[in-house]
C-alpha cells in the first residue's frame, strides 16, 4: 500500500517457485513516489530475469542496475528444495522474521545502508528448512513490534497479513508491504 497521500508505492516485490527453488524479494525505493517506484521496479526486473542466481549474485546485478538511479533497500529470501535449506539477506530496513513450527521467532538484523550502484559488503543468513516454517518480509511501513505481537500466534500466513491489515492498515506513514510465507 502506498504512503497516505501518495499515488505511487515505492515498494516492489517479486516471487517465483520452480522445481529447484523458491525466491522472494522485496525492495523499497529511497524516498517515496514515482522515483522510488522506478528504482524498486528496476531491481525486481533483475531478479525476475535471474531467479536461479545465488543471493550474492542477485544483489550484485541489482546494484549494477541502480547506477544513476535512486537507491533501494532490499531483502531476498531463497529456499533450496533439493538441499532443504533457506538463505536470506537484508540490506537497509527490510525486515525478515523466521518462525519455526514450534513458535520460535527470530528477527534478522539487516545490514545497514542501501544499494545505489556502488560495491558493498553482504551478509547472508543460512539455515535448514522445516515443514511449517514461516517467513515474513516487510518494508519499513510495517511496525515490527506490532507485527511480532500477532505473528507467532496466527495459525496461517493469511491470518498474519489480515490481522495486521485490520489492526494497523489505516495508519500508514510510509509505503507498506508485508509478505508472509509458509514452507509446506
Amino acid at each position: 500500500m502506498a504512503k497516505k497521500g501518495n499515488y505511487y508505492c515505492g515498494d516492489s516485490y517479486f516471487y517465483k517457485e520452480t522445481e529447484e527453488a523458491f525466491v522472494c524479494a522485496l525492495a523499497d525505493g529511497l524516498g517515496s513516489g514515482e522515483s522510488a517506484r522506478e528504482s524498486s521496479k528496476a531491481v525486481m526486473e533483475v531478479i525476475e530475469a535471474n531467479p536461479s542466481l545465488t543471493i550474492e549474485n542477485l544483489i550484485k546485478k541489482c546494484n549494477e542496475v541502480l547506477v544513476g538511479k535512486r537507491g533501494v533497500v532490499l531483502g531476498i529470501l531463497r529456499i533450496d528444495f533439493q538441499n532443504e535449506t533457506y538463505s536470506y539477506s537484508s540490506i537497509g530496513n527490510i525486515g525478515v522474521i523466521t518462525i519455526t513450527p514450534d513458535g520460535e521467532r527470530k528477527r534478522s538484523i539487516p545490514l545497514a545502508g542501501y544499494l545505489a550502484g556502488y560495491r558493498r559488503e553482504l551478509r547472508v543468513t543460512r539455515g535448514k528448512i522445516s515443514k511449517g516454517m514461516k517467513f515474513l518480509l516487510f518494508s519499513d511501513g510495517v511496525h515490527d513490534r506490532r507485527l511480532s505481537k500477532h505473528s507467532t500466534e496466527a495459525k496461517s500466513v493469511e491470518m498474519i497479513t489480515e490481522n495486521y491489515k485490520l489492526l494497523y492498515g489505516q495508519t500508514r506513514d510510509d509505503d507498506t508491504t508485508l509478505i508472509a510465507m509458509e514452507y509446506v
